[in-house]
């Protein structure tokens, strides 16, 4: 089971400097990456191989220094580490990912559509999970986030699963799930996977998501609500379907939990809200395999 620390970065930068020719025009192609790295700082051998365990790649894995907690006004920080771009690791999780707080040892994460072992739990007919819009300064969603945050709420809720989601916009971080902008360069954002029955809690939108349409920040904050809830990359098993380039992201020895009900291929690369990269032309509408792989799941 992964710890509640464990970060899946979806920091989707742009893998072209131009619009990228598909079959029907000219789109932007933007991919999950975290730009910003310290090569002057040595990463452990036991991290890589902790990571490695974890049954992810770690190829092109980087160190950085970040704030613990951006909205506490405490100036601490923490190293974390990146895998493949856009999962991330605190040392806390290198130390615990294979343990739950009791110590006991659990599965790892096997995790189109993929999954992790960790969900939300829901007792009961249905479980409302409370989503803050963040609005206070220094991390305020824009009007286009703001929208974009209003409609893929609309998406999840008129699937009438068993989660349903209220939302709304202050400057809070009292809910279950707080998305907030994170001032970064860049379309994208990034976002958690759930721990202990819960969903994660911070999901952050870069501030250059603002620059693209309703529609792209309505499906990078499905996204990262995806995330939030389980669900992993559409194309985990070859990034180059929707990247244009990237092979599998690493499955290990653990292997990935395959949804039931939802394809094993994907053949045009536009198959899902959960792909790894996403173009300038996306609608952030569910599609029939994502509302498959949430009804199975939720």
């Amino acid at each position: 089971m992964l710890t509640k620390h464990f970060v899946n970065m979806i920091n989707l930068r742009r893998i072209a400097a131009s619009a990228v020719a598909i079959a029907m025009g000219s789109f932007m192609m933007v991919s999950c990456v975290q730009e910003e790295t310290t090569p002057d700082n040595q990463i452990p051998d036991d991290v890589v191989a902790a990571i490695q365990s974890a049954g992810l790649s770690t190829d092109d894995l980087v160190v950085k220094t970040e704030d613990v907690n951006p909205f506490d006004g405490v100036d601490a920080s923490e190293k974390v580490f990146y895998a493949e771009g856009d999962i991330r690791f605190t040392m806390d999780d290198i130390e615990h990912m294979a343990h739950d707080v009791d110590g006991e040892v659990l599965d790892m994460p096997n995790g189109e559509q993929y999954r992790t072992n960790n969900l939300v739990s829901v007792s009961g007919s249905t479980r409302t999970i409370s989503v803050v819009g963040y609005t206070g300064s220094g991390f305020a969603l824009t009007s286009r986030m703001r929208t974009g945050l209003q409609w893929a709420i609309n998406n999840y809720n008129r699937e009438n699963l068993r989660l349903r989601f209220t939302l709304s916009f202050a400057a809070s971080t009292n809910a279950d799930i707080v998305v907030y902008n994170n001032g970064a360069a860049g379309g994208g954002g990034s976002a958690g996977f759930p721990s202990g029955g819960n969903p994660n809690k911070f999901v952050q939108i870069n501030a250059g998501t603002q620059s693209f349409s309703n529609n792209v920040n309505e499906h990078v904050i499905g996204h990262e609500i995806g995330h939030s809830i389980g669900f992993r990359h559409t194309d985990y098993f070859n990034r180059s379907i929707s990247c244009g380039s990237g092979g599998n992201e690493g499955s290990g020895g653990f292997g990935a939990i395959h949804i039931p009900g939802t394809p094993t291929t994907n053949v045009n690369g536009n198959t899902s809200l959960m792909l790894a990269c996403f173009n300038n032309g996306v609608d952030g509408e569910f599609t029939s395999s994502d509302v498959t792989a949430l009804n199975f799941l939720y």
